[in-house]
């Protein structure tokens, strides 16, 4: 599924996301969606979110179970 849709994405579903940190060289984290950051109901670079983890980035995947 697309990341870029905030249609796609609710508050726990599993997800990969790039960090800010992270942008530069693309590295993924796993975890689960806690808040949807992003208002708009797309964004090219990937929906904003908040894991349960606290850590927030932009999602790049949807992981389907």
């Amino acid at each position: 599924m697309n990341g870029q849709l905030r249609a796609n994405i609710r508050p726990g579903l599993t997800v990969d996301i790039v960090l800010k940190q992270d942008q530069p060289t693309g590295k993924l984290t796993r975890g689960v969606v806690k808040d949807i950051l992003t208002n708009s109901p797309t964004h090219p670079h990937g929906i904003k979110v908040r894991l349960q983890s606290g850590q927030v980035g932009r999602v790049k995947a949807i992981v389907t179970p």
